[in-house]
């Protein structure tokens, strides 16, 4: 259920002064991946993780052994680093950034290319280690960052910010608030606070001052991570590297989901599948919502045999329609039942029995935090879930919910400790036993998981978030794009939400057609494009076919860009990049562009820009400077570093393309692998040198880990008017032999938008070929 998010306030806190400021700082030791240091008072240790991440931990008493918490994996990389000592500091450099540490103080600073820091430690005095020091037990430390860069990232919460100077954010998992505590600066670094407890980051807070508080409520020493850039892709993939992958998602999971709270029978929901096929709107999945179950069976994992008697042939019909499905599980449990009984036996259950938040009724809650709950967990989803053919699962509830009052986690003892001190972790635990569960008994299939939270690391186990249970309102709407920007900065590309909103909203309703009109063609350029909400189906038939029209056109603008999307994902996997971006981080260098809360880059090269008010039928788009720009719709070129009126009749999103681009696009199928073979256009927008990696596989599966994959290098030479379509690297099982490519150059007056270009047709054999293009 909907919850208010945390208001802006002012950090007393931050004046806390509790650090001696006297002595010096010496070298106590040093090995191959980093240094201690003895400080005034404390020792702290610096250590190399990468050439691009280094952690600095402190600590009032010598440093024990505690681990590196539940979200880093693996173990500091070999790296050719450097100590060097100044007059007044050490410098520690990697071959990508460089450290330094304050002789007189210990303070720690990331120093930029021109030799002055990026963002550096406040002063000593105001570091709290939640020992003795602070009455509270809160961890505390304050940074100074540069005047005018852009702070984004801090996970997905509801308050309409973007850029976060002059707020204060609190990091603890809500229904419809996501803690996650990364940052991405416009000045090209990165920074991860590594303490899951309820956390509160104040950004220039007061607004005069250029600084950045971590408060944590819980902990025993600073403990934070540094990401050099310059750029955002070489920041993220830093933070990838650290605490894990993006894996690659199956190729269904691009196209439409269709969903509802809730489908409650199998005649039901194959009902909705069916009239999909019937009428071409094309589909890839399928949900089933929960209560699927007998009374008093929350939490059995079976389905109700009076509602769905055949629900293994129910999902044999769906996949001879080539459409996919996911069914909600939660983490928990009515009283009485044999899951409960063996998670209990586990010893994975917390003790307390808590009333539901809907419907009445009370349960228990497992302990994602200890291994053998979540091994007894997934077995039991594996056997009674698993087996019948769903492809994925929605993982509702995560936070944990509880009872429903946020904060309820702090009372709780986890198998990890004690639940204030590994508050906001719980989603990732409780991730990472479907994930790796899916993995270890469904090989063919690529895990899914949708759910509701997310804590550090949670992409490595192919979650994608979605905003919660958000109102069906215009201002609902506005916020989910920052939100979902600041949250793919913070490190974690798949995000989603409710499309039209979870509460209210009819299809019969006009007003209410114009506003999920406008969020449909929002949610295009969303990583997953899922509509679900409570109340009568929003299914796109559901609506009068009057109103239907620009919801066909949408879903068609979803399928004709699946190259492009399933090639983007391909670039997240492998290099770090992200599928949302703030203009700020893309153009950093341009500061009109940094606080764009209502556009955003879908990629390196589309800016889009949802029409976010009631009965608008044009708006104003920024276009970033260092580049030029083409109106996808009109193919009309613009400069960059202007603003501009540009149309939006209700059937169109404003969308622009930077030059340079080559932009694949598909055909129009009623389903995502349909595709495969199918021509490809190429939309070339000249201007600008420029590259494209196309990318594609067998669709599912692990073939990809074991290199079962191809891609073909897109070049432009914009001033030869040149584009070479490289040589095919990789196969896997079922690669069609040759490729149909048409090559469209796009100029004013044939943007064409949805339909086919014309232009010259390419038959592509896996060589590469040069195509001369018209002039520029």
């Amino acid at each position: 259920m909907p919850v208010p998010s945390a208001a802006a306030v002012q950090a007393p806190w931050e004046t806390k002064a509790t650090q001696p400021r006297s002595g010096g700082v010496v070298v106590q030791a040093k090995d191959a991946s980093g240094i201690w240091f003895r400080l005034p008072g404390a020792v702290m240790r610096v250590t190399i993780w990468g050439d691009r991440t280094i952690r600095i931990r402190v600590s009032r008493k010598d440093m024990a052994d505690t681990g590196d918490g539940p979200a880093v994996i693996g173990t500091p990389a070999r790296v050719a680093w450097t100590m060097t000592q100044e007059a007044d500091r050490f410098v520690v450099a990697t071959p990508a950034m460089r450290v330094a540490v304050a002789r007189a103080d210990g303070r720690v600073a990331l120093i930029g290319a021109d030799g002055k820091p990026l963002i550096g430690e406040g002063d000593p005095g105001t570091r709290l280690f939640g020992e003795v020091a602070d009455p509270d037990g809160a961890v505390q430390q304050r940074f100074e960052i540069g005047g005018g860069h852009a702070i984004y990232g801090l996970g997905q919460h509801q308050a309409g910010s973007l850029d976060y100077r002059g707020t204060t954010v609190r990091l603890q998992q809500a229904n419809t608030d996501v803690g996650v505590p990364v940052l991405v600066s416009s000045a090209g670094y990165g920074l991860f606070w590594n303490n899951p407890a309820v956390t509160d980051v104040a950004v220039a807070i007061p607004q005069a001052t250029d600084r950045i508080v971590f408060r944590s409520q819980a902990g025993t020493g600073i403990d934070y991570f540094l990401f050099g850039g310059p750029d955002v892709d070489d920041v993220i993939g830093a933070y990838r590297g650290l605490t894990g992958q993006a894996p690659l998602m199956a190729h269904w999971t691009w196209g439409l989901w269709q969903s509802k709270e809730r489908y409650a029978s199998q005649g039901e929901l194959l009902g909705v599948a069916a009239r999909y096929r019937a009428m071409n709107i094309p589909l890839d999945a399928i949900v089933q919502d929960w209560q699927y179950w007998k009374p008093g069976e929350w939490g059995s994992h079976r389905m109700d045999p009076a509602r769905f008697p055949h629900p293994r042939g129910m999902l044999d019909t769906l996949h001879r329609q080539n459409l996919h499905s996911i069914v909600s599980i939660w983490p928990r449990f009515d009283l009485g039942l044999d899951t409960t009984t063996a998670l209990e036996a586990a010893g994975g259950l917390y003790p307390k029995v808590y009333p539901n938040v809907y419907p009445a009724g009370e349960g228990r809650w497992y302990d994602a935090f200890s291994a053998p709950a979540r091994a007894s967990y997934w077995r039991y989803v594996s056997e009674r879930l698993g087996r019948l053919g769903f492809d994925g699962y929605w993982l509702d509830g995560s936070e944990a919910e509880l009872g429903g009052r946020w904060g309820e986690m702090r009372d709780v003892t986890t198998a990890a400790g004690p639940g204030a001190a590994v508050y906001n972790a719980y989603p990732l635990l409780h991730t990472t036993a479907v994930h790796d569960g899916m993995t270890a008994d469904y090989a063919a299939k690529r895990p899914i998981i949708l759910t509701r939270s997310a804590w550090a690391g949670q992409q490595r186990n192919a979650a994608i978030i979605w905003s919660g249970d958000v109102a069906g309102r215009w201002d609902v709407f506005r916020a989910q794009i920052p939100a979902g920007v600041n949250f793919s900065m913070s490190g974690i590309p798949y995000w989603s939400a409710d499309i039209g909103g979870f509460f209210g909203g009819s299809p019969g309703d006009a007003s209410y057609q114009e506003l999920f009109t406008r969020w449909l063609q929002f949610a295009v350029f969303n990583p997953m494009f899922r509509i679900h909400g409570t109340g009568q189906g929003k299914e796109i038939y559901s609506f009068p076919a009057a109103a239907r029209g620009p919801l066909l056109d949408a879903v068609a603008l979803r399928y004709r860009f699946l190259p492009f999307f399933y090639a983007q994902s391909w670039q997240v996997t492998d290099r770090g990049a992200s599928f949302m971006y703030p203009a700020g981080m893309v153009f950093p260098r341009d500061e009109r562009a940094r606080d764009l809360r209502d556009q955003y880059m879908f990629g390196r090269s589309i800016m889009v820009s949802p029409v976010v008010e009631q009965g608008a039928t044009a708006r104003q788009v920024y276009l970033p400077e260092g580049t030029e720009w083409y109106d996808f719709w009109t193919g009309e070129r613009r400069a960059g570093g202007t603003r501009q009126a540009v149309a939006a009749p209700i059937g169109r999103i404003p969308l622009h393309i930077t030059a340079g681009t080559i932009l694949p696009l598909g055909q129009q199928v009623q389903y995502a692998r349909q595709s495969v073979d199918l021509p490809i256009e190429l939309r070339v927008y000249r201007g600008a040198d420029g590259r494209f990696s196309l990318y594609d596989d067998a669709g599912d599966g692990q073939g990809w880990r074991r290199g079962e994959r191809a891609t073909i290098e897109l070049t432009l030479n914009d001033s030869t008017g040149m584009l070479t379509i490289g040589s095919r690297r990789g196969r896997y099982p079922g690669m069609p032999t040759s490729r149909l490519f048409r090559i469209v150059q796009v100029a004013a007056g044939n943007g064409i938008g949805l339909a086919e270009g014309t232009g010259r047709s390419i038959r592509y054999d896996g060589r590469a070929i040069s195509v001369p293009l018209d002039g520029g």
